[in-house]
């Protein structure tokens, strides 16, 4: 049988290309009334290698279907955050607790390379992130560890940002000091 026309995907030129990792497959099962139903959850991050990264989980009865899934829905949920220099490093120190889980990301300066373990690094390594020191505390969990990196990195702001907000608050303080 032929495909249709729509079923077909089409490639965008103008579309970067994105980097793809499976962070982590379980594999999950259902009693049922006719024995166990086995299915699979594929964990997966995709990441353009120049601030913006997705992840997503996918979840059906063989490992591929699980791995496609997850990684379509990872790219509609793409994030971007600001790189900083030529170190491509994050801009200030940030921490963030999601559940049991907390991480923390310090910048480094260059030549450090990304000091993180497990999902942690998996997530900046496709960021496109290259000097980080990151912590993790508590659960083990990696859907924890990936949700949690997502998190903080939505949480960094631009250095000029940052300024301006600080100025911001200066100009206040000295204005209701005036009074």
């Amino acid at each position: 049988m032929a495909k249709k026309v729509t079923d077909i995907p089409v490639e965008d030129k103008n579309q970067p290309e994105l980097a793809e990792v499976v962070v982590e497959i379980k594999r999950t099962s259902k009693k049922t009334k006719g024995g166990d139903r086995l299915s699979f959850t594929a964990l997966a991050v995709v990441g353009d290698n120049a601030g913006s990264v997705g992840t997503a989980l996918g979840k059906a009865p063989d490992v591929r279907a699980a791995i496609k899934k997850a990684i379509r829905k990872a790219k509609t949920k793409m994030i971007s955050f600001p790189l900083v220099g030529k170190a491509k490093t994050i801009p200030h120190e940030v921490e963030v607790r999601v559940g049991s889980t907390t991480v923390m990301f310090k910048p480094a300066p260059e030549g450090t390379g990304i000091r993180a373990g497990g999902a942690i690094r998996s997530v900046l390594e496709v960021a496109g992130v290259s000097n980080v020191v990151a912590k993790r505390l508590g659960s083990d969990s990696k859907k924890s560890s990936v949700d949690a990196t997502i998190l903080a990195l939505t949480q960094l702001k631009d250095p000029k940002e940052r300024v301006y907000t600080r100025v911001a608050k200066k100009t206040k303080k000295t204005k209701k000091e005036d009074k």
